[in-house]
């Protein structure tokens, strides 16, 4: 069973910076996650989830238009681990972020699309 754990998620203040570390876990095989895309989400308080950036199995990369710039989305196949480097925080990108994965090369930022989740780790950007 796939299974993906967040952690790196704290309280900081605006304009400095947090690390976003997901790994996972429990797949068979050794395909998985390198030939997986994967994503960070995100939903704060009364909104509804989001996506926040996207890296496909080359290496590609998307992000929604409030974090580019400040937001940087990478991935360690060998230690199957997902990062997301958040430089700038601000007070909007206060929210429990999730990490997701989908059994493909490419994906978009639509829940839809992925296969996998975990559970969140809860950031809080004070001002």
């Amino acid at each position: 069973q796939v299974q993906l754990v967040e952690s790196g998620g704290g309280s900081v203040q605006a304009g400095g910076s947090l690390r976003l570390s997901c790994v996972a876990s429990g797949y068979i095989g050794s395909r998985f996650p390198s030939t997986w895309c994967m994503a960070w989400f995100r939903q704060a308080a009364g909104k509804e989830r989001e996506g926040v950036a996207v890296i496909n199995v080359d290496g590609s990369t998307r992000y929604v238009d409030s974090v580019k710039g400040r937001f940087t989305i990478s991935r360690d196949n060998a230690k199957s681990t997902l990062y997301l480097q958040m430089n700038s925080p601000n007070s909007e990108d206060t929210a429990m972020y999730y990490c997701a994965a989908a059994r493909t090369y490419y994906c978009s930022m639509r829940e839809n699309d992925m296969h996998y989740w975990g559970k969140g780790t809860l950031v809080t950007i004070s001002s």
